[in-house]
């Protein structure tokens, strides 16, 4: 029995760098930014109590880990004229790959589309939609949703009441 060499991809040519345990300063920077990215590196160095430039060096560490994957503005929906979320359930026609790539590659085309997921049990997808109210969710579900390839079923449930929504993961 000969042994044959297999020469890796290109993506895995460099062996990826293990991810250094979070320490109690790292979970206090990501704490703080979590609650206000915008905050300046000075003043984030003073609540962590690290020195300006150590601190922006464990900042850069993360963001160079992917641990930070970026910094954004979140915006109020309602303000924002998309005070209206729907999670819809969808369920495919079939299961094979391409269906699953074909209905994923359109559902990220889907007007105020901010989440889509695979999941287990009744319904392939769970999406999240936000939009301005029940009649433009009427339109997109006639203009968009029906459309999507490859669905056999698709269920809507109108949120009444968020009680809560957060960005914050817990450290």
């Amino acid at each position: 029995m000969s042994a044959t060499k297999v020469r890796p991809s290109s993506a895995s040519a460099v062996p990826a760098e293990p991810p250094q345990p979070l320490d109690r300063v790292d979970r206090a920077i990501l704490r703080q930014l979590q609650a206000d990215a915008s905050i300046s590196n000075v003043a984030l160095a003073a609540k962590v109590k690290l020195s300006a430039p150590a601190c922006l060096r464990r900042v850069e560490r993360l963001k160079a880990s992917g641990m930070i994957r970026g910094v954004v503005a979140l915006l109020d929906p309602k303000a924002a004229g998309a005070g209206m979320l729907v999670i819809i359930g969808v369920v495919l026609d079939r299961s094979t790959p391409e269906s699953f790539a074909e209905f994923e590659k359109a559902a990220q085309k889907v007007d105020g589309c901010m989440e889509c997921h695979v999941v287990t049990g009744e319904f392939d997808y769970f999406m999240t939609i936000r939009t301005r109210d029940s009649d433009s969710f009427n339109r997109l579900h006639a203009e968009q949703l029906l459309y999507l390839p490859g669905v056999r079923q698709i269920r809507s449930f109108m949120v009444l009441k968020e009680i809560l929504s957060t960005t914050k993961f817990p450290l």
